[in-house]
């Protein structure tokens, strides 16, 4: 398989909300979405960077209907606040794609006191979904897990989820791909077995250049050393953040894609190349460890179904 957006119908009457959409992949995702005559709402930390986002959109897809709505995934009173939001700005999602993601800072706590790239990537995701469920389930939407080719680096650490012991910036990025990817696929098969009309189908970019890497390796003050490796790796190894995004739109917007598939470059280490059904690590197909991820995020955030 060889994807690309030309394979996309006519979107209109769609709503996508992307989050960590004001840059990089989720920026990308919403300049091909709304190309095709979908609705974008995007979510983003910051309001200025949101509305320069939406400007960007526009300038590229004149006409388009853009949105945004403000949340920090680190933050689950703000999660909760997002998702009420858009509820309220979305009488109806198509899909919901889990974009956002911090990579590699300084160790940093939570106000709950989560390790920071746990808590964004995967325990606020797990809560926005949660929140929306009902809101999502109305519509048979979809939910877009966005994982890394870093989730076959490390491993589930249960021993000690939030690195409290020992910190390290990869391994706890790398954990919290791997989270990503074992619960969009535990996701899928709960979802499965209630005949909930939602689906899971998760994705990764593979190795894009975005600022992620380039502006600060996810946030202010991270390390001067990967800041000044990705400078580099990103002008000589990376595809352009353009086609990082295909795979995150083909999850959530063409009809041929799968339940529980993974979808990604799948070139040499799957970091560029033709997208299509992408290499999936054995650990992550672990569906005991993806039971157990899934229970411990329920007592950190809560029951991810109604009761």
């Amino acid at each position: 398989m060889r994807w690309t957006p030309e394979r996309l119908p006519d979107l209109s009457g769609k709503t996508y909300a992307i989050t960590g959409g004001n840059s990089g992949l989720g920026l990308e995702a919403a300049k091909i979405l709304t190309k095709k005559g979908a609705r974008v709402v995007i979510t983003a930390r910051s309001p200025s960077k949101a509305k320069e986002a939406l400007e960007t959109v526009k300038a590229h897809s004149p006409g388009a209907s853009v949105d945004f709505v403000l949340l920090d995934l680190s933050d689950q009173d703000s999660v909760k606040s997002a998702a009420e939001a858009l509820k309220t700005a979305c009488p109806k999602i198509d899909a919901l794609i889990n974009n956002a993601g911090v990579m590699q800072p300084p160790e940093t706590r939570t106000k709950e006191g989560f390790e920071l790239q746990f808590a964004t990537n995967h325990l606020g995701h797990f809560r926005l979904n949660s929140q929306l469920f009902e809101h999502l389930e109305a519509n048979a939407a979809r939910i877009v897990p966005v994982s890394s080719i870093a989730h076959r680096m490390y491993r589930i650490q249960f021993e000690d989820l939030q690195f409290e012991k020992k910190y390290t910036p990869t391994d706890a990025y790398a954990q919290s791909k791997l989270a990503n990817l074992l619960y969009g696929f535990e996701l899928q098969r709960r979802l499965a077995a209630r005949g909930s009309k939602v689906v899971s189908i998760p994705c990764h970019p593979g190795y894009s250049a975005t600022n992620l890497q380039s502006a600060g390796v996810g946030q202010e003050g991270g390390s001067k050393f990967y800041r000044f490796l990705y400078g580099i790796t990103n002008k000589i190894v990376a595809q352009k953040a353009e086609h990082g995004a295909y795979p995150l739109v083909l999850a959530a917007a063409d009809p041929t894609a799968e339940p529980g598939a993974y979808y990604g470059p799948t070139g040499i280490g799957q970091a560029r190349g033709p997208v299509g059904k992408s290499h999936v690590d054995p650990r992550a197909l672990d569906q005991d460890v993806a039971r157990r991820l899934w229970e411990v995020t329920e007592k950190l955030v809560g029951p991810f179904f109604p009761s």
